[in-house]
């Protein structure tokens, strides 16, 4: 019996390493400024870190929250371009269901009538649609928006149920949205490469008959590089008004500190001026 377990372990190992979902963004650190993630202040107690791969490339990372089934904080490079995706289809991330060896985002769909999932399944560890189909005064908030991003696969990619929460309804057509599309044309005009860090923290509160947590606020942080010049901003917003608030980069870091009461929080390499 102990060389049966021993096998078992084994295979376990094994796939794992064909896994997209690993313990840490080393297969996507291109999303992250010198390649540094924030630190581990925000890490959930399940957590899963996602390098979010669609048409067989990495278009952007998540650090995804199991028990709460919303991501902690999606990162990407802010490349917009204005093309639209009309009627995108929703994705959930394969990986996260047990014993899959899909690396590309799917739809809940063909997971189940091509690849004999169940949907519970899919359910145990992340959102599904039908979680978020019943919403009252809410939206499904994209952490990494389609509109930051600059090519079709791109922003099709960011159409997952892994990269999006529980936004208030008056805030992601409101104030936020005016950040999103506005504030950070302006604030990023000139920058060679801006790296984007979009998180959300999460509430006391949820919805989907408690699956799916309903984060009490939204925040946003940028490192802008243009040559060995670097500017930061960032902003956050409670999620139950249509309020956003401008702050640097390490008025950020200490607010988000307050609000998780685990250590201080790091957001960007230290090149990044606070």
């Amino acid at each position: 019996m102990l060389w049966l377990l021993l096998l078992q372990v084994l295979a376990s190992c094994l796939w794992l390493g064909h896994s997209e979902v690993v313990t840490s963004f080393a297969d996507c650190p291109q999303f992250f400024y010198e390649g540094a993630p924030p630190d581990a202040v925000l890490e959930p107690q399940n957590p899963a870190w996602i390098c979010q791969r669609y048409s067989n490339a990495y278009q952007y990372a998540t650090l995804y929250d199991r028990d709460r089934r919303i991501p902690v904080y999606s990162a990407y490079k802010y490349q917009p371009k204005s093309d639209k995706i009309h009627d995108p289809w929703w994705f959930v991330e394969p990986q996260l269901i047990d014993k899959s060896s899909l690396k590309d985002m799917e739809r809940e769909s063909v997971l189940i009538e091509q690849q004999e999932f169940t949907l519970d399944q899919i359910k145990q560890s992340q959102a599904v649609l039908e979680d978020y189909n019943q919403l009252i005064g809410l939206d499904r908030g994209h952490l990494s928006p389609s509109g930051h991003q600059d090519s079709r696969e791109s922003k099709t990619a960011t159409f997952t149920l892994t990269n999006i929460v529980p936004q208030d309804r008056s805030l992601n057509n409101g104030k936020w949205s005016v950040y999103e599309f506005k504030t950070m044309a302006i604030k990023s005009k000139g920058c060679t490469t801006t790296y984007v860090i979009t998180g959300a923290v999460p509430g006391n509160n949820y919805v989907a008959q408690g699956r799916v947590n309903r984060p009490s606020h939204i925040w946003s942080a940028a490192c802008c590089q243009k040559n060995t010049i670097r500017r930061t901003w960032a902003v956050i917003a409670e999620n139950n008004k249509n309020e956003v608030q401008h702050l640097t980069l390490g008025e950020l870091e200490a607010r988000l500190s307050q609000l998780y009461r685990k250590g201080t929080v790091s957001l960007f390499h230290s090149d990044c001026p606070r």
